[in-house]
């Protein structure tokens, strides 16, 4: 949009120099004037900086009529915006059809009138300058948006991490379990996003939702007693009924964190999901509901697989760390019993980027 305190640059297009001269006439006392003899040299001008602020194209031109250049300037982003006058003879019903289909948003007859030229190109102009401002607005509204939604996301990301490591930290000294298991889910959904059995589900934006919502799969170990999180020994069939009540205690967390604030929040249905049943098993002998099959969200059968592996490679106050040879053995024996045929199977196709994630994202001394 031209600034305040200058005058709008005008394009005139026609192939007669005479009528070149004519048209700069009558507008160079309002405005800047531009002119070009062929279509090719009208483009390149309405690309350059600064770009005109209105065209006045002449329709009758060898190698590249108006309605061409027309199309062109339309099609093109840089000049798209450019309000463009038709100057021709060719005043019938049908050539102003075209010139309109085309994008011109007027047509000035010749021979041309000079008041009706001024007056039709400051209308143009004012409209256009009307269009620019809303233009501008809603760019600038849309930024606003856009910095005010990153900064809810980055406050939402901080806030869980933050949830989650109060947890996590509890019986994993630096907290990396979480960043880890993140990541695995992350991984392993983007691998069955190519099997027809899940690739309904398994959508970016869910993908997304999983990756933001996995870190809270242990948030109910807060309210284990450290007597029983901490046991450096095997529970005892009682400590253990406690140690199981993690799942539900986590997820009655964020339910009632929800409900405080009257609405769903889409991120928290998996969330949700992943808390409550992470440690159910594929062959029902898992908690707390002891869930069969696919009556598991796939989301904590998902968070089933990462979970076991990560907890198998990282030294805990019970045990230490294997290596990944070692918990793949392990890990293997849990297909169609523990977890999900498929989903392990997708596992198998993608151990080498959990072990990669696993090395970057190590606990100190492991």
């Amino acid at each position: 949009m031209e600034a305040a305190n200058e005058k709008p640059l005008v394009l005139v297009v026609d192939d007669t120099p005479e009528n070149l001269s004519l048209m700069s006439a009558v507008l160079k006392d309002r405005y800047k004037v531009k002119v070009a003899s062929k279509g090719e040299r009208a483009l390149q001008i309405a690309t350059t900086s600064p770009a005109p602020d209105i065209i006045l194209l002449d329709v009758m031109m060898p190698e590249m009529d108006g309605y061409e250049v027309c199309r062109r300037l339309k099609a093109d982003p840089r000049s798209a915006h450019i309000p463009v006058l038709f100057l021709t003879a060719k005043t019938d019903s049908e050539s102003e059809a075209t010139g309109f289909q085309c994008g011109g948003v007027d047509y000035i007859g010749k021979p041309i009138s000079p008041p009706v030229v001024l007056a039709r190109v400051a209308a143009q102009l004012q409209l256009k300058r009307m269009a620019d401002f809303l233009r501008d607005k809603n760019d600038f509204l849309e930024q606003a948006v856009a910095e005010r939604t990153r900064e809810l996301s980055a406050i939402q990301d901080v806030t869980i991490l933050a949830m989650s490591s109060m947890a996590e930290t509890r019986d994993n000294e630096t907290g990396n379990h979480i960043l880890r298991t993140q990541r695995y889910v992350q991984c392993l959904a983007q691998k069955l996003q190519a099997n027809p059995r899940f690739a309904p589900v398994l959508t970016d934006a869910y993908i997304h939702l999983l990756y933001k919502s996995a870190p809270l799969h242990d948030i109910g170990k807060v309210g284990i007693p450290d007597h029983i999180l901490l046991k450096p020994g095997k529970l005892t069939p009682d400590e253990f009924e406690i140690m199981k009540t993690h799942t539900t205690l986590g997820y009655l967390a964020i339910d009632r964190a929800e409900k405080s604030l009257g609405m769903n929040l889409p991120f928290l249905a998996p969330a949700k999901e992943i808390a409550l049943y992470h440690q159910e098993k594929w062959d029902g002998s898992g908690y707390p509901e002891g869930l069969v099959g696919e009556a598991i969200p796939l989301s904590a059968r998902l968070m089933a697989v990462a979970d076991v592996y990560d907890a198998l490679i990282s030294r805990r106050v019970y045990k230490g760390a294997m290596t990944h040879d070692e918990a793949m053995a392990i890990l293997r024996q849990g297909r169609g019993q523990h977890f999900d045929p498929d989903v392990f199977d997708a596992f198998l196709e993608v151990e080498n980027d959990f072990r990669r994630i696993a090395i970057s994202l190590s606990d100190p001394d492991e």
